[in-house]
């Protein structure tokens, strides 16, 4: 199989058989990136075929000393972002001016209960709608809450209120699958 510089030259230079092997090669892994932020399979593939595009559109302009993965990962997060300012869906109480806070709840004690991957995915896709974006973008794909204001079109304070929103919103999630676990 070839490598990924073999494959994006291939891409630049139009091959449709080397932008199938690099679809092909990302599409599963890019799927679940993108499912993070919707919880939803079908749209997650929509995501996935839009940042694709974005891809086969600007392969060109790839600067082949970044990582490939990299790059697409960021495409994908950022067609998840268009899907979300696309849809009817309003980012729950994030215009919420009176119940913003500053800090982060970061000093909060730590549960010592371990979750499997699957009870943290579920648990991050019960999270209401502003919550999950700001804490996939925060939490997981390492966005400031600079870069996360700018994406959402919000203040860097209402996406750290967000994010300790949806923290103590997971906790409680969480506690769930904590008690169920326990009673075992």
């Amino acid at each position: 199989m070839e490598n990924d510089s073999e494959l994006i030259d291939g891409c630049k230079s139009g091959s449709d058989s080397a932008f199938e092997k690099l679809y092909q090669k990302y599409a599963s892994k890019m799927k679940g990136v993108a499912y993070r932020y919707v919880n939803d399979a079908d749209i997650a593939e929509d995501i996935i075929q839009e940042a694709f595009v974005k891809v086969f559109v600007n392969i060109k302009s790839f600067d082949a000393s970044r990582s490939f993965e990299g790059w697409l990962h960021r495409v994908v997060v950022n067609a998840a972002i268009d899907q979300f300012h696309k849809s009817k869906k309003k980012l729950e109480n994030i215009a919420d001016l009176k119940y913003l806070t500053e800090t982060d709840n970061d000093d909060a004690p730590e549960d010592n209960h371990e979750y499997s991957m699957e009870e943290l995915l579920e648990s991050i896709g019960m999270l209401p709608e502003g919550y999950k974006m700001v804490f996939n973008m925060y939490v997981i794909d390492n966005f400031s809450h600079k870069e996360i204001a700018a994406a959402l079109n919000i203040t860097e304070g209402t996406s750290k209120s967000q994010l300790s929103k949806a923290r103590e919103y997971l906790k409680k999630i969480l506690e769930k699958y904590k008690t169920v676990s326990d009673a075992r």
